[in-house]
């Protein structure tokens, strides 16, 4: 079973199972294909983690989150009056160093069984020969195509004749082709070296940004051990940091432990409900944003964090009756998205999460001229200013600061849930910036509180809170006016939110052994198997 957020490439994962390749081999191969076919979030030019438990039980979480280049420095983004600027948003020196390649070849390096060339075989095709531009395609290019004018090798990929590509025309990109071809023949070496690393560079020096081949030459993937954590007898594995996916979902799942969820007085959407678990998200992100980030750069106390007696103590301080004010729990001091999941499991049970991300849609929206690929945006998942909101409005304090080499915070939440019993039951991540690890929170509490179905799950209109700002935010009619007003009444700030929040893939694994894919409708996903 392959579930991604695009059927192409669910389809080249699935091409690579059927000829016998297992989980890691089809990972990277939808992993390449996302790159052409979902532009705006799919790539080689930016990063990502990968969490999985293979059939032997064994459990790996794998970082190749991009990381800041050399001559990155803490107030880079800061103009002459201390303001922050839209440079690590839009343009050049947005970028970090990527690593999705590196991190797809240390995966193969370890567990691939096809050959490398092999896999990337689907996603070559796809970029010489084109595909079809869907609905979906038209209204992201459409969407972004004030900022990608902005630069000419982006106009050229993207905006052939000035505007985005019409629905159902075939949309070929040979440059990207070519670059592929180079990772396909090389390995990871085809885009760190040779003529693919000399066009990121000279692409740097034409924009005025920061990387530079000494940066590109010295990435490396990282194997980390994944956060494990147990909740009402059941086993979450999820990503460590530099991602604070992990900690914070297991902050926010010990803390409701308390309750019992999905009980009588508990029901699934109900206002007492959702108070407690906002409640929880609320203290969770004001410990993310205080404590967390590279961990080759930062301490943090993450036993303590996820430690039973500390979110006992957590939970004593919520009133089941009445919201708290933010002010209380924040630590930072104040001044007056867009990521792909994919969730796999082959015939052995080898499962794989993997989200992946430019960060902002179309990230930085510079394509390095000639390689047809667009570079990340992550640069603004650091603390440009303690306090200061960055692009997803969270306030985050100096264990993110930007340093030359570091990591950036993440909020990707890859995760592979295990039943009492030992078996894995659920695979599943999502996209969505800050709201990624509320929304995981509520696929693993609907699957294990509620007893929600994969699919319903997956469909359920979702909430969120990160501590600040201090609201709750919820999708487009997915509270009914009864529980907005209750809400209110406990003194919560509410406010529907525009958009969708997320594009969850999630794959469960029936007691039978028959997987149930269940791609979220927000975005058209797909989930095929045999």
């Amino acid at each position: 079973m392959v579930v991604s957020t695009d059927s192409l490439a669910s389809a080249a994962g699935l091409e690579i199972l059927r000829e016998g390749g297992n989980a890691v081999d089809a990972a990277i191969a939808v992993q390449f294909a996302l790159a052409v076919v979902h532009p705006v979030a799919g790539n080689i030019g930016g990063g990502g983690f990968l969490v999985a438990r293979l059939a032997d039980d064994t459990r790996l979480a794998l970082d190749f989150r991009e990381r800041a280049p050399a001559g990155a420095s803490k107030d880079m983004y800061l103009d002459a009056s201390g303001n922050v600027t839209e440079d690590s948003w839009i343009g050049h020196r947005a970028a970090g160093v990527p690593g999705s390649v590196a991190g797809m070849e240390a995966a193969h390096d370890r567990y691939g069984t096809l050959p490398w060339s092999r896999l990337l075989e689907p996603s070559i095709r796809l970029a010489r020969d084109g595909f079809l531009i869907e609905s979906r395609h038209y209204a992201d290019l459409h969407g972004a195509r004030e900022r990608l004018a902005r630069f000419p090798a982006s106009a050229a990929v993207f905006l052939p004749g000035g505007s985005a590509p019409a629905i159902g025309a075939r949309f070929v990109q040979p440059d990207l082709a070519r670059t592929l071809q180079a990772i396909a023949d090389d390995g990871a070496s085809g885009f760190y070296s040779g003529w693919v690393a000399d066009s990121i560079a000279a692409e740097m020096k034409r924009g005025g940004g920061l990387i530079t081949r000494g940066d590109l030459s010295e990435y490396e993937a990282v194997w980390r051990e994944p956060i494990e954590f147990d909740y009402r007898g059941w086993k979450i594995l999820s990503m460590p940091p530099p991602s604070s996916g992990g900690v914070t979902m297991g902050q926010i799942l010990n803390i409701v432990e308390s309750w019992e969820l999905g009980g009588p007085d508990l029901a699934w959407h109900s206002p007492e409900a959702i108070h407690l678990a906002v409640e929880a998200m609320r203290r969770a992100y004001a410990d993310r944003n205080f404590y967390l980030g590279d961990p080759d750069h930062v301490e943090m106390p993450i036993e303590r964090l996820l430690s039973q007696s500390y979110a006992d103590s957590l939970a004593g301080t919520i009133d089941p009756k009445q919201a708290s004010r933010s002010e209380e729990f924040n630590r930072v001091p104040l001044e007056s998205p867009q990521t792909t999941h994919f969730s796999i499991i082959d015939e052995a049970g080898n499962a794989v999460a993997v989200t992946t991300t430019l960060n902002g849609g179309f990230g930085s929206y510079v394509v390095v001229r000639g390689t047809g690929f667009l570079l990340n945006n992550e640069m603004d998942d650091f603390t440009s200013k303690p306090g200061v909101p960055n692009a997803y409005g969270l306030v985050q304090g100096e264990a993110n600061a930007i340093a030359p080499g570091k990591r950036m915070l993440s909020a990707m939440t890859p995760t592979v849930v295990i039943n009492p019993e030992g078996r894995t039951e659920l695979i599943t991540g999502t996209p969505g910036g800050s709201t990624i690890i509320t929304s995981i929170f509520q696929i693993v509490s609907n699957h294990i509180d509620f007893g929600l179905p994969v699919r319903t799950s997956v469909d359920a209109p979702r909430f969120h809170h990160q501590n600040l700002p201090d609201e709750i935010r919820y999708e487009r009619g997915g509270l009914d006016p009864a529980t907005v007003s209750a809400l209110r009444q406990m003194g919560h700030e509410v406010r529907e939110r525009s958009g969708i929040s997320g594009d969850v893939e999630s794959i469960w694994i029936a007691p039978d052994g028959t997987r149930y894919g269940a791609a979220d409708r927000r975005r058209d996903g797909s989930a095929l198997g045999f």
